[in-house]
């Protein structure tokens, strides 16, 4: 496709209400302001009645939201979905083997993390390019399995969990950050869920959760990992689960500020309908996504097979014959010229692709995210993009 100056769109008249598009921390809610936090439990300790109260009722309607099986473990962990699941593997990973499915920044992070920080030799890397899944029939479930459900860095989701064994010996530690309240998990097939408040729920940042099997469990209370553990990571002691820390008893002192926001998240989801109601709403905005690219010749999905693409964290691809025939440092220089464009118009803001993955933009529409907002803003990345091809090529 050739663009010539008479192709350049009209500035669209129509604004996004909200210009918030980044993949984390994510947009608040519709209808959030900061009044929403006046009850927050503030100068008072974490551990106090009133402290602990939020808390525990923080976990109780994560579970009755999210529908976790009343056998599994629920806790709030420092440093966010990083810091929960890095408690996992600290905790217990060394008793098997290791499938660990990489297709994306993440999911190489905690196979660096196995491999030289843990130094654990019987590790199998499944890997595939940004885009792509790796073959999921090849994994062994006699070996522990650690993976990301949605890549938020390549817009690459697993469809469901058909995929994983119900008659498993090992353990299934699954990265869900970008999916938990967007994406339906089979709870009884994972072992471990991890996920923070910040992504689909747009809460704030540091804080992560992390949902533990009764085999999970059963781990902590049977196995002492051969490293020194930090105490921050540390779930059991004495060959028991820490039982307060399933209770809201914190390992370190949480911001009872960001724990008032994420009440107000739930209270929200409560209201529209539950999780249901998120994920349609994510669900509809890719459904937008979708038809807009279906219909603009120089933009595509960066995943080719479009079943296991992503409703939240949208990643896209410039197929233009002019822009792929530039070199990569120069695709990379027109994208951020673009993603600057876009923030100055106070349109959209923090929509580069991720800085490892291949050249693209990247869009978070998640549950907090209105459909309103995406239509408008996919005009305005049409305007941007036609405006920097025609002046720069």
């Amino acid at each position: 496709m050739t663009i010539d100056k008479r192709t350049i769109p009209k500035r669209p008249y129509k604004r996004p209400y909200s210009a918030f598009f980044s993949s984390g921390p994510c947009a608040k809610r519709p209808g959030w302001d900061v009044t929403v936090l006046k009850d927050a439990c503030l100068g008072r300790s974490h551990r106090s009645g009133v402290g602990k109260a939020k808390l525990a009722i923080a976990i109780d309607k994560t579970r009755h939201l999210l529908e976790v099986p009343e056998d599994y473990r629920i806790a709030i962990v420092p440093a966010s979905d990083t810091g929960a699941v890095e408690m996992a593997l600290w905790s217990l990973l060394g008793v098997r083997g290791v499938d660990v499915l990489v297709w994306e920044s993440f999911g190489a992070s905690w196979a660096s993390d196995i491999t030289s920080q843990l130094c654990l030799e019987d590790v199998r890397v499944l890997k595939a390019p940004y885009g792509e899944l790796p073959d999921l029939t090849a994994v062994d479930f006699n070996r522990d399995v650690v993976f990301t459900w949605n890549g938020t860095t390549s817009g690459v989701r697993v469809p469901n969990g058909d995929w994983i064994s119900d008659t498993r010996e090992g353990l299934v530690i699954c990265d869900a950050t970008s999916a938990v309240f967007a994406q339906n998990l089979p709870w009884r097939k994972l072992d471990v869920v991890t996920f923070s408040w910040q992504k689909v729920l747009g809460g704030e940042a540091a804080h992560g959760m992390v949902i533990l099997s009764p085999q999970a469990v059963a781990r902590l209370e049977t196995y002492t990992p051969p490293w020194p553990m930090p105490k921050i990571f540390r779930m059991a002691k004495y060959g028991k689960l820490i039982e307060g820390l399933f209770r809201g008893e914190t390992i370190n002192t949480p911001s009872m500020l960001c724990v008032e926001d994420y009440l107000d998240a739930l209270h929200w989801v409560e209201a529209i309908g539950g999780v249901a109601a998120t994920c349609a709403r994510a669900d509809a905005n890719y459904a937008l996504i979708a038809e807009w690219v279906a219909e603009t010749p120089w933009i595509a999905f960066s995943n080719d097979d479009l079943s296991i693409g992503s409703n939240t964290s949208v990643c896209l691809k410039i197929v233009d014959i002019n822009f792929t025939a530039l070199e990569e440092t120069k695709q990379r220089a027109l994208l951020k010229e673009m993603a600057e464009i876009l923030e100055g118009e106070d349109v959209a803001y923090d929509i580069d692709g991720y800085r490892e993955a291949p050249p693209g933009l990247r869009l978070w529409i998640g549950a907090t995210v209105q459909a309103d907002d995406v239509r408008a803003v996919l005009l305005w990345i049409s305007w941007a993009y036609k405006k920097v091809l025609v002046a720069r090529l």
